[in-house]
């Protein structure tokens, strides 16, 4: 395996990630099938709570809500 070296000068502190090039090239063509959406303030803000949640360990996995939705529909039956 090669070994390649990037000046400092070039990244400028910034993260860098190699991938190959038909990887970049799908990643192009993605990015005009799937728009980049901004989000607003008060997403950001649902975002910021959403995290320190998780980091809290305050969620519900995929499982669960499963478990929760099926228990749900079978009482209404």
């Amino acid at each position: 395996m090669g070994t390649i070296t990037i000046p400092r000068k070039i990244i400028k502190g910034e993260d860098l990630v190699a991938i190959s090039r038909k990887e970049y090239e799908e990643y192009l063509l993605l990015r005009k099938v799937i728009p980049v959406v901004k989000m607003t303030f008060a997403e950001k803000q649902e975002w910021g709570r959403a995290k320190k949640d998780y980091a809290r360990g305050e969620y519900v996995t995929i499982k669960e809500l499963q478990r929760e939705l099926d228990s749900s529909h079978t009482r209404k039956s």
